[in-house]
């Protein structure tokens, strides 16, 4: 059993006997005496693929998911399916749209460092690694005078996420993005 107060985000727990991951997490500690620290969580069913809003208290317990992590590479995407390779066996699967969500917006071709998550055989989602490098492909030119420092501008990206580059940047070069934000961390 694992307790609400020791989840972090992307850990994996059985609601009713269905694994869930955690997605989003909001810690409330009332500023009445004697009153619990509250923790807000969304889970996301892995079966299904619902959203699942639960508040509880810190104690309240969480049956533990039994799962295996193993190293994938994305291959390539068709349409709505996206290919994956193990590393171990080389065997190939695939996911839709749906069951991989907005971690659409950081899959590019050959990118390797991405763990599945593993259970009773069957392949449950993804988990990103915390930054990734993508090339921009489109963004405002650069300003003459540009600082380094300073003002921000739109920038495309090669798997079509647009995200807030500093100015002094040009399409064709690798950036870090946070795949937790959704920001730009810096050059690659």
């Amino acid at each position: 059993m694992t307790k609400a107060s020791d989840l972090k985000r992307n850990d994996l727990v059985g609601i009713q006997g269905t694994p869930h991951i955690v997605e989003d997490l909001k810690v409330s500690t009332p500023s009445a005496r004697g009153a619990s620290t509250l923790y807000r969580f969304r889970f996301r069913n892995l079966v299904t693929r619902n959203k699942v809003d639960m508040t509880c208290k810190g104690d309240d317990p969480f049956e533990s998911i039994s799962f295996e992590k193993r190293g994938v590479q994305f291959l390539f995407a068709k349409q709505d399916e996206y290919t994956f390779m193990d590393a171990e066996d080389f065997s190939q699967f695939t996911l839709n749209r749906d069951e991989l969500g907005d971690q659409t917006d950081f899959l590019a071709e050959d990118m390797d460092g991405i763990q599945a998550l593993i259970a009773d055989g069957r392949i449950l989602s993804i988990e990103m690694p915390a930054s990734v490098a993508l090339k921009i492909v489109a963004c405002d030119p650069v300003l003459k005078g540009a600082s380094a420092n300073g003002r921000a501008k739109p920038a495309t990206l090669q798997t079509g996420l647009v995200v807030q580059v500093p100015e002094y940047l040009t399409p064709g070069e690798f950036i870090r993005v946070d795949t937790r934000t959704r920001k730009f961390l810096q050059r690659a």
